[in-house]
This record gives C-alpha cells, sequence and structure tokens, in this order.
C-alpha cells in the first residue's frame, strides 16, 4: 500500500487554515460531519472521501459532531468544537458533507445522510464540481 493511500481523512485543528490550505491548492474544503460507530459515515469517509483524498482529487476534513472537548478553531480564527460548529452549520445528521471557501462560506448544496451507497460518488462529484465552479467565480 502506497504512503498516498495509506492517508486518512484528518480531524483539523483548524477550519481557517484547512480552508485555507484547500484553496491553496485549488479544491474547495470538503468537511464530512461524522460520529464514532455511525456505519454510514464509515461508508462515506472510506468508500468515497478517503481514495479521493489519497488520490489528490479533493481536501477533505472530518468534524466529530458530539466532540465537546478537542478545540477547533472555525473559520473566522475562533476557538470551537466540533459540537458547536455541528450546532452552528444546523448540521443534525451525520453524515454531512459540506463544501466551504477559504472563508467559510458554503458553496454548494450540502449532501446529508447516505440514500444509496451505489450512487454516492456521482452525487458526491456533483456538489464538487458545483463548489469548484462557485470557487472558481
Amino acid at each position: 500500500m502506497s504512503d498516498a493511500s495509506k492517508q486518512r481523512l484528518a480531524q483539523p485543528a483548524s477550519l481557517k487554515a484547512a480552508a485555507q490550505a484547500a484553496v491553496r491548492q485549488g479544491h474547495p474544503l470538503v468537511v464530512m460531519t461524522t460520529l464514532q460507530g455511525c456505519p454510514f459515515c464509515d461508508v462515506v469517509r472510506d468508500r468515497f472521501l478517503q481514495p479521493a483524498l489519497a488520490a489528490g482529487r479533493l481536501f477533505a476534513v472530518q468534524v466529530d459532531i458530539r466532540d465537546r472537548q478537542t478545540p477547533l478553531q472555525d473559520f473566522q480564527g475562533n476557538t470551537r468544537t466540533g459540537a458547536d460548529m455541528a450546532r452552528q452549520w444546523k448540521a443534525r445528521f451525520a453524515p454531512t458533507v459540506l463544501f466551504f471557501d477559504a472563508q467559510g462560506r458554503e458553496l454548494t448544496e450540502r449532501l446529508v445522510g447516505v440514500a444509496v451507497a451505489d450512487f454516492y460518488d456521482d452525487y458526491l462529484w456533483q456538489h464538487i464540481a458545483q463548489a469548484q465552479r462557485q470557487l472558481d467565480k
């Protein structure tokens, strides 16, 4: 297994820094809200986001929506937690996949849940393409 294929979806210390890094690489920041033990989160992470991340096709991170302890810098530089960010985003379901620019603005409609895993890849890439078009404006 190559080093790139071992790359894991990070839980960032800073959404601001992650968004800036994503945009520097020419990508929107893809954020997946997750819950420990969530099988649907595992599907999205393991089948779709991690392989695309390892291939350099996107820049993605994950945020645990129940984490009330780990400091997380928001897009404005304020210290929050994953639970705070999920509340702010009104992301009540896991997984929810959001797409941001460097300032933390959502670029396109979010993907909520996993209706049919067989079609999820198509939905994901449609959203990424739309976010990319907004980013490139």
